[in-house]
């Protein structure tokens, strides 16, 4: 996590803040290979004394209703029948655990505040959701819906949601932009990934390509041969750009 030491700073405080009973919620979002994923790792090695469960959003679940929210409360179901008679029957027909017909979705996100709040009465609950950009709709809708009335609870949710252009999605919650690491944080990274010596052009052209992205840095190098690496001998115009 190089050069991240803000972002990492505002984690261990919300971290912080759920020992402490306060509920959280924080949305980063960035470009693919930015690191988002590493900061919701470094966010889980630091609640160590938290319960926590994760979810990953599925690009080809994106249709199936419930089916993020499912992921992310299945381990906390044992719970359920601790919940109020409606939010139970709610998140049990969205969960497909009983037959009925499509629950009212201001219930479900109900039930799923009551579960979490249920699972955090032993001790404080972290709730990760990464790839949050391909979570279905109603996922999406009722995770918003219990960021948006944690202040009570001793439970953080921390969504990484990768945006491109100017739309966003989550809208109305603390949010976080992860962008591209500085030319020295680059340049530094670049250095202790490439054991061998890397002429002044080649780093500077890579730098400057990638911006700052951390796994663009990693991998383009790698479309290079060590000659290329070496002594910029053949350095193509347009460097390969790692998705």
């Amino acid at each position: 996590l190089r050069g991240r030491s803000n972002e990492c700073t505002l984690l261990t405080g919300l971290v912080s803040a759920v020992r402490r009973g306060e509920g959280r919620s924080l949305v980063l979002r960035g470009e693919a290979g930015i690191g988002k994923t590493a900061l919701l790792e470094y966010v889980i090695e630091s609640a160590s004394e938290l319960t926590v469960v994760r979810a990953v959003g599925v690009e080809s679940e994106m249709e199936l209703a419930y089916a993020g929210l499912q992921q992310l409360c299945a381990p906390m179901l044992d719970r359920l029948d601790a919940l109020p008679g409606p939010q139970r029957e709610a998140l049990s027909t969205a969960f497909g655990l009983s037959a009925g017909d499509p629950p009212d979705r201001f219930f479900v996100g109900l039930a799923v505040l009551s579960l979490c709040a249920e699972a955090a009465r032993d001790r404080p609950l972290l709730c990760v959701v990464d790839d949050a950009q391909w979570l279905d709709r109603a996922s999406a809708q009722a995770l918003a819906f219990v960021a948006r009335r944690l202040d009570a609870e001793s439970v953080a949710l921390v969504l990484a949601i990768r945006e491109v252009g100017d739309e966003s999605e989550l809208p109305g919650l603390p949010d976080l932009t992860v962008r591209g690491l500085t030319d020295a944080d680059a340049r530094a990274l670049l250095e202790s990934a490439i054991h061998l010596a890397l002429d002044e052009r080649v780093r500077n052209r890579i730098v400057a390509e990638t911006r700052g992205n951390p796994l663009a840095l990693l991998e383009l190098p790698r479309a290079m041969t060590p000659a290329e690496l070496a002594s910029g001998y053949g350095l193509p115009e347009a460097m390969p750009m790692a998705n």
